[in-house]
């Protein structure tokens, strides 16, 4: 669950920074998001986004109905809303509303590296892994090994 940012000691609201305009970084929790994404490693930056902007393969900060503000990939965008999935799921979520989207990522950091939503190889790498979608589980499993013997 992410709900709040630590800045210097102090608990901020993430969705009023976004609101204000600001680019919010955040160092992902849990494995929704793997294996493009690994907890305690990457991290994403956040901004503002018009609901209606949201395209196939964006990465968009949610709030599910529950309260939990959620990063996952947008699967598709119908007249009905946004359903989204996560990079290690096969279930997709949704239809969800345009007030439940608060932000969209535009560049991850990984190892103090930034890189940008639109380089070509995480351009690449997104569009394959969403078709895979129904793949996902026997993939994960290989990934993981791989991905722990590298972390």
């Amino acid at each position: 669950e992410i709900e709040v940012a630590i800045v210097q000691g102090e608990k901020i609201d993430i969705e009023e920074l976004i609101r204000q305009g600001n680019i919010v970084q955040i160092k992902l929790q849990g494995y929704s998001m793997y294996p493009l994404f690994v907890p305690g490693r990457d991290e994403v930056l956040i901004e503002q986004i018009e609901p209606k902007e949201g395209r196939r393969g964006d990465v968009l900060l949610y709030r599910r109905d529950s309260g939990i503000l959620v990063l996952h990939r947008v699967y598709k965008h119908t007249k009905d809303g946004y359903f989204m999935v996560g990079d290690n799921q096969t279930e997709i979520e949704g239809p969800l509303r345009a007030d439940q989207i608060k932000g969209k990522m535009t560049a991850f950091i990984r190892k103090g590296k930034k890189f940008s939503v639109t380089h070509p190889g995480y351009v690449l790498l997104s569009k394959i892994w969403l078709r895979l979608r129904p793949f996902r589980p026997v993939i994960s499993r290989v990934a993981k090994k791989y991905v722990r013997r590298k972390v």
